[in-house]
């Protein structure tokens, strides 16, 4: 037996267009069905399910996709990317896309480079997440 667990993204008749959209976004990015009602996206090996619900209920804070990155170019691709059209720039590495779904975009040695107190309070300081700039604060 097989166990699978993805995420269900609801929309309000969005749903394609949000898959298409996060699979720009992400380089190996593929839709794998559609229908009017269901999306099924992958993007970094991850399953999702666009579902188009209606509007009933709308994205919460309280969810978020991190998405950890190799170096400072990656940061500044996803940021960029999600952040475009609507999207809402947040502190500490988070944003809101156009969609209203909550992003966490961090390097991947984040606990590395706040490890040292003076960078932890440089990182609260900032929106997108700098690099160079918690190494040196380091």
């Amino acid at each position: 037996m097989t166990d699978s667990i993805y995420n269900c993204l609801w929309f309000d008749g969005q749903a394609q267009d949000a898959a298409n959209f996060y699979c720009s976004v992400f380089k190996d990015g593929k839709i794998i069905s559609s229908n009017p009602l269901v999306v099924i996206f992958e993007i970094n090996n991850t399953r999702f399910m666009g579902l188009n619900g209606g509007p009933s209920y709308k994205p919460s804070d309280a969810i978020s996709f991190v998405v950890e990155c190799e170096d400072q170019q990656e940061i500044d691709h996803h940021w960029n990317m999600l952040t475009a059209n609507g999207g809402q720039e947040n502190m500490c590495g988070w944003l809101k896309d156009k969609f209203g779904f909550s992003w966490q975009i961090i390097p991947k040695k984040i606990h590395v480079l706040i490890s040292n107190p003076k960078a932890m309070e440089a990182l609260v300081k900032m929106k997108k997440i700098n690099i160079k700039g918690l190494e040196e604060a380091s």
